[in-house]
């Protein structure tokens, strides 16, 4: 990969400005554009509501929820149900008082850590909601101050976030008609729940809560869930879930949502009727720039709150940049960290390298599911000659020990070159794992390094070493037939 110069941009210089640069929003992605223009010698200045240091990724979104699993997991014996039998739990009558209080102490321990590092770096912390006056003036308003604090930016970055879509035809009670993020809000494990929306965020909830008991239906009007990815590893989640006794109702619009505080019933348009004691709505998201008065910056957002940024996070004003959720896919806060660190590079004209394509998705699901990469009906219609390679957990030592007999990883590899193509990982730490596949795609390795090299045995990263023979031997076998 070649470092590229950024372009000469002309950015009108009204200054002298009270900041370098100034970041609205204290997510993944502001906090690394704040602290990469620090690092540079910059004067920065990041803007949060006192309530929401580290953003939605923090207080309701990523960290949370991801806290939440592991409470789960390890309440309910999830984990080592295979060795100690099914039955087995730590904690027979499992509270929401009880998973909340692991996070609330990872959510705090995580803010304290943002405080940190801003503060380490100097950058300035304003508390308040910002919004724009004009394209280098910031408006900082605090909940109760009569009126707002006024800064200059020579450059901005917008790194909002985003809230989940809430769509007019639902009548959201905060108690049992909630959105993904109104969900840690419970007081109490719901006996029954209706879960609207099959993609990452719905699926997510659905096992953690099945996991803890309560019977879940998954409503989507697409044909199948979690359509991004292999669909083996998605029809493995689903017959686990399954056996959770999730039920599906693919194909089906919701019509409505009647609650009278004490339950709910769903309404299907197709005349079906759904009861829950919850209903949680997974729509997908919605940017979060209502507030910023972009007009004032000679700006617009989409329907859906979006941003339109070009290939270096700018937007249509050059001295404004835009990262993370709010400038849509892929919405991560893994990338939404790169996506800052480079905007800030950007915009003082530092040389940056381009995000490795090889990127990795991780979606917390009981089990893990993640993958990089191609797919198979991606290569078959892409006319790739390919093969996989598979291995299962059940067939390695550690997948014993851990108590996992269903994980499996496939590796999609090239018949001619060897290289890999696609990484596609169920089960016990996928979200770790994935990564040893990542790298050797992004180098370019084949899959003979994994065949070549020496893994730690016993462990799950066995898995490469067992797939890449299974799809090196079946190359072999069509290799002799031909001779």
């Amino acid at each position: 990969m070649t470092v590229e110069e950024a372009p000469d941009v002309q950015v009108p210089d009204e200054g002298p400005f009270d900041y370098d640069l100034v970041v609205i929003g204290t997510g993944p992605g502001g906090q690394k554009a704040a602290i990469a223009a620090a690092k540079l010698g910059h004067k920065v200045a990041i803007i949060e509501r006192r309530h929401m240091m580290g953003g939605v990724s923090v207080n309701t979104g990523t960290i949370p929820s991801k806290t939440l699993r592991e409470a789960v997991m390890y309440l309910t014996g999830m984990a080592q149900r295979e060795v100690y039998g099914a039955s087995y739990r730590v904690k027979s009558d499992i509270t929401m008082d009880d998973l909340f209080a692991r996070t609330h102490h990872v959510i705090g321990r995580e803010i304290e850590v943002i405080r940190a590092q801003l503060l380490r770096n100097h950058v300035d912390i304003l508390n308040g909601t910002g919004s724009f006056v004009d394209a280098h003036t910031l408006a900082v308003t605090e909940e109760e101050a009569v009126h707002p604090t006024l800064i200059t930016a020579r450059f901005v970055v917008i790194a909002t976030g985003s809230k989940p879509h809430r769509p007019d035809t639902v009548g959201f009670d905060e108690r049992t008609i909630l959105d993904s993020d109104g969900v840690l809000a419970l007081e109490t494990v719901p006996g029954s729940m209706v879960v609207v929306g099959a993609g990452i965020i719905g699926i997510e909830y659905a096992s953690m809560f099945a996991a803890l008991g309560t019977r879940v239906t998954v409503i989507d009007q697409r044909p199948a869930m979690l359509e991004m990815c292999d669909p083996e590893v998605a029809e493995s989640l689903k017959f686990h879930l399954r056996d959770l006794s999730v039920s599906f109702r693919f194909g089906e619009t919701v019509a409505g949502v009647e609650s009278n505080g004490r339950g709910t019933v769903t309404r299907l348009a197709s005349g079906k009727r759904i009861a829950a004691d919850a209903v949680m709505y997974s729509a997908g998201r919605q940017g979060q720039t209502d507030s910023l008065k972009l007009a004032n910056a000679g700006l617009s957002a989409d329907s859906r709150g979006r941003i339109k940024v070009d290939d270096q996070y700018r937007t249509e004003v050059p001295n404004i940049f835009a990262v993370g959720d709010v400038i849509g896919f892929p919405a991560l806060a893994a990338t939404s960290m790169d996506q800052g660190r480079l905007a800030a590079y950007h915009a003082f004209g530092e040389p940056a390298r381009e995000l490795q394509s090889v990127q990795p998705i991780g979606i917390y699901t009981i089990p893990e599911i993640s993958y990089c990469g191609r797919t198979e009906e991606e290569l078959t219609t892409a006319s790739v000659p390919y093969e996989v390679g598979v291995a299962r957990y059940r067939e390695l030592a550690r997948g014993q020990i851990v108590g996992d007999s269903y994980g499996m990883l496939k590796l999609l590899v090239h018949i001619d070159t060897r290289e890999l193509l696609g990484v596609h990982i169920f089960g016990t730490s996928a979200t770790d794992l994935v990564h040893i596949g990542q790298a050797i795609m992004a180098c370019g390795g084949t899959v003979d390094y994994l065949v070549d090299t020496v893994l730690n045995y016993p462990t799950l990263s066995e898995a490469y070493k067992v797939a890449a023979l299974d799809a090196t031997n079946k190359i072999r076998q069509v290799a002799r037939f031909s001779q």
